[in-house]
């Protein structure tokens, strides 16, 4: 079986974890339906008082479920949405995917990946402890941004648990993905 969607959620308000929900809303251009994140300029609070009318490369935030499986290996109870995610899935390593790539999810909505997910602060909030194994390293010891993917949605759909999600790459070279 390929990548599929394991749950959705959203949050019509800045709260660090997300409500599960039984299907969301992609809209072409803005986000997620409902969700505070919605909108072609950036909505996340520190990059809004950096500057307001920057683009939104943030809309969508996905997620691997293999990541909350490594986390309560290493005793972190974590379930859908709360890390923040709107889409959680599994059979596809999000971070080692390049820039540009396109997701196609369910019968129309694509993403595409605009770069990763910053761990910050909050994630220690939540659970004290977390941040630190959210940052891995490479072989040639680099920082490894675990906490999911970014993105833009380049064609609206509605997405639910179980969807599909069929996997277009950019044309190479391929750029590795960085934080957004």
């Amino acid at each position: 079986m390929g990548a599929q969607v394991v749950s959705v959620a959203r949050s019509g308000e800045h709260t660090f974890s997300k409500r599960v929900c039984e299907q969301v809303t992609l809209v072409e251009r803005l986000g997620v339906e409902g969700d505070a994140h919605l909108g072609a300029t950036v909505k996340h609070r520190s990059r809004v008082a950096a500057d307001p009318n920057q683009p939104n490369l943030r809309q969508v935030h996905l997620i691997a479920a293999e990541l909350l499986d490594e986390m309560a290996a290493l005793g972190f109870a974590l379930g859908p949405g709360d890390l923040g995610e709107n889409i959680l899935v599994r059979g596809l390593s999000l971070i080692d995917l390049p820039r540009g790539t396109r997701l196609r999810l369910g019968d129309r909505a694509e993403i595409e990946v605009t770069g990763l997910r910053n761990p910050c602060r909050q994630i220690e909030a939540f659970r004290p402890g977390l941040l630190k194994p959210m940052v891995g390293r490479d072989a040639d010891g680099k920082p490894v941004l675990k906490t999911g993917i970014m993105g833009i949605v380049l064609h609206g759909g509605t997405v639910r648990p179980g969807d599909q999600i069929a996997v277009e790459l950019p044309p190479e070279p391929h750029v590795r993905l960085e934080r957004v």
